[in-house]
């Protein structure tokens, strides 16, 4: 445990700026080197202001962005979506793309730079649609009652009979007339698809609804039709779905399913070679083959750049 504390504490620190500049590796380092470097950092709160050196995680820098007001039921706590909207969309994401996005421009102006990726910030710019609804007054500023966060009944999950769950987004109008058509509902006899004040009343009446077959059964009445639905899948499900196993979307490495590369590249097709190294793996080996000097990955070494040889 002490070791995985210690571990922890370590991975903190990476996240917090002027880490590499204590080891050695700063921007400034490095464009000495080669002025057309781009250098990427990535932390939660960015280089500068008042919490830049605070530690933090991805809920807590999503909490700063509106997301996470955002997301929930109507009359619940916010509910964190995993950490893919700080971490993954707003961090790694947003790094990857302003790299690639410097990396373009260096090629006309020979000249590097440094990328300040703050996952507060990358959350924000997510955010960016519904920021703009809400000032245009199409967006209103609490969970559970607007289009997308499950306030409308024609965009959420249901269970079914077997105690699973499907989704549906019948958005549109004639996406909605099929869905009302495949679950058997008289337009007749329910409000409005916009009758905001009469949601709830058609909520029960698509709950009851969806009641009344399994999962399977659903998916036999409405998938590949034009009621924009799907199953909703577990981790052990989602690879072996029909779609995703004629689109080779999870692969087999080590014994280990994932999911494959994406996006796909119809010249240049993505590959897996091999399972996911050991933190630290071959990190000497890549220091000496970028011409370090033994005895100054020996050094990098004793600062805990290096935290495993080889």
């Amino acid at each position: 445990m002490l070791e995985l504390a210690a571990r922890a504490d370590a991975l903190i620190e990476g996240f917090r700026p002027g880490v590499t500049e204590r080891l050695g590796l700063g921007p400034d380092a490095c464009f000495a080197r080669n002025p057309r470097l781009v250098y990427g950092r990535i932390t939660g709160w960015g280089q500068d202001g008042p919490l830049a050196q605070a530690a933090g995680h991805d809920i807590n820098y999503i909490a700063l962005t509106g997301a996470l007001h955002s997301i929930g039921r109507r009359g619940e706590a916010p509910v964190p979506p995993l950490n893919l909207v700080g971490d993954f969309g707003g961090g790694g994401m947003v790094l990857a793309f302003g790299i690639a996005c410097a990396l373009f421009e260096a090629r006309a102006s020979g000249k590097g730079q440094v990328i300040d990726a703050a996952m507060t910030e990358g959350a924000s710019a997510l955010m960016a649609m519904f920021y703009g609804r809400m000032a245009a007054g199409h967006w209103r500023d609490e969970r559970g009652v607007n289009v997308l966060d499950t306030g409308a009944p024609w965009y959420n999950a249901y269970e079914t009979a077997d105690g699973k769950h499907v989704a549906i987004g019948s958005i549109e109008g004639r996406f909605y007339a099929e869905l009302l058509r495949r679950l058997g509902l008289d337009p007749a006899n329910l409000p409005g698809q916009f009758e905001f004040a009469r949601w709830p009343e058609l909520r029960a009446a698509f709950a009851a609804a969806f009641k009344r077959k399994t999962r399977e059964e659903w998916c036999r009445e409405m998938e590949g039709t034009d009621v924009c639905f799907a199953p909703v899948l577990s981790l052990a499900e989602a690879p072996q779905h029909a779609h995703n196993r004629a689109r080779g979307a999870f692969i087999e490495i080590d014994g280990v399913t994932q999911p494959a590369p994406a996006p796909r590249y119809s010249r240049t097709p993505g590959a897996v070679a091999r399972g996911a190294p050991r933190r630290g793996e071959g990190g000497a080996q890549a220091l000496a083959d970028w011409g370090y000097a033994q005895e100054e990955i020996e050094r990098m070494r004793a600062r805990g750049a290096l935290l495993l040889d080889g």
